[in-house]
């Protein structure tokens, strides 16, 4: 759509305005850079990416910034990315080596060094439970009519629950009933299992099995989570970006809204390898259609095991940004696999 000078001077606007936060005029792009052009003919150019909708003019005598449009051509078209600095590096190592045993701070950790490295809100989020495949559940007597239910998944022993029954069940009728569930339902996921529970709970009513009844109610109330986790970093240094300063309390109530930010999360990053970037009017909410978000997956035993990116605003560093996140998720997904 654009030839390769008009594109080199889109270009030149796009990172302009990332590094000074100013309107970017004709002769500024003649000083900076050797295109050999004349203002004049820099001018047409812009003029041309104005009409194309890659630039716009907040009033008429000033320089001209990128719209979304124009930042997604220059993100679309970045053939590679900066390398992480060194500073980051020995940073997230450093965090990697002290909290590789422990999932939450390792996720803490590597959103709060984005965060302190990029000047971004830095954030991670283990993948939702629903992903998660069951191996095998196990029920044990508790106390009263409350039982111990442990779900062993492709993730290890990660979940324990303690939960009522209803009733006191002895260890020979929990032993049935969670045969009957390995059974049935070992080797799918969470939500494979929950849409194989409606068509079992309307078989267990046509066959009056009351031992079925009480396995269908146990594992629905099994698998029945409190909303993921989610870890943000560098709310502080985010907020004061001179972006903000006119829609500060707006943005910080999308952000603070964990079950947005997880579903945020979830539709920009989980099903694509490799980082994914969502700038500006891409987002879902209005709320944040003055910031980009940059995000990536990582995996443990070779499927996706959550997300780690940033949130930042529109003129965000993009090139160093994804390096960052890049490199974050590739070393998460490298300590899990040890």
């Amino acid at each position: 759509m654009l030839n390769e000078r008009t594109e080199k001077v889109l270009f030149a606007i796009v990172e302009s305005f990332i590094n000074t936060n100013e309107p970017v005029g004709s002769r500024f792009i003649t000083k900076t850079y050797s295109f050999n052009l004349s203002p004049a003919t820099i001018r047409n150019i812009m003029a041309d990416l104005e009409e194309f909708g890659f630039l716009a003019q907040p009033h008429t005598s000033a320089g001209r910034v990128p719209t979304d449009r124009g930042y997604r051509f220059y993100v679309d078209c970045l053939s590679r990315y900066h390398e992480a600095e060194d500073a980051f590096l020995e940073s997230f190592i450093s965090r990697l080596e002290a909290t590789r045993e422990d999932l939450n701070g390792l996720l803490e950790g590597s959103a709060r060094t984005l965060s302190e490295h990029s000047r971004y809100l830095g954030l991670a989020a283990p993948m939702k439970s629903g992903r998660t495949t069951l191996n095998r559940i196990e029920l044990f007597s508790y106390r009263a009519d409350y039982i111990a239910v442990v779900l062993l998944t492709d993730e290890g022993p990660i979940k324990h629950k303690i939960i009522r029954a209803g009733q006191r069940l002895s260890p020979k009728t929990l032993r049935r009933i969670s045969d009957y569930l390995n059974q049935e339902f070992s080797g799918y996921t969470v939500d494979e299992i929950r849409l194989k529970l409606i068509k079992e709970m309307s078989r267990e009513k046509a066959l009056c099995d009351i031992l079925i009844t009480k396995a269908v109610e146990i594992c629905r109330e099994a698998l029945t989570f409190p909303p993921g986790e989610i870890y943000v970093c560098g709310f502080s240094d985010f907020i004061g970006l001179p972006d903000f300063s006119s829609r500060i309390r707006e943005i910080a109530g999308a952000i603070e809204d964990k079950h947005f930010m997880l579903k945020l999360l979830e539709q920009v990053g989980a099903e694509v390898e490799g980082p994914s970037v969502l700038i500006g009017s891409e987002n879902p909410a209005k709320e944040m259609k003055d910031l980009s978000l940059v995000v990536s997956t990582y995996k443990q035993g070779g499927k996706i095991a959550g997300s780690i990116g940033v949130i930042g605003p529109t003129r965000m560093d993009y090139s160093r940004a994804i390096a960052m996140v890049q490199t974050a998720a590739r070393f998460i997904t490298e300590a899990l696999s040890r």
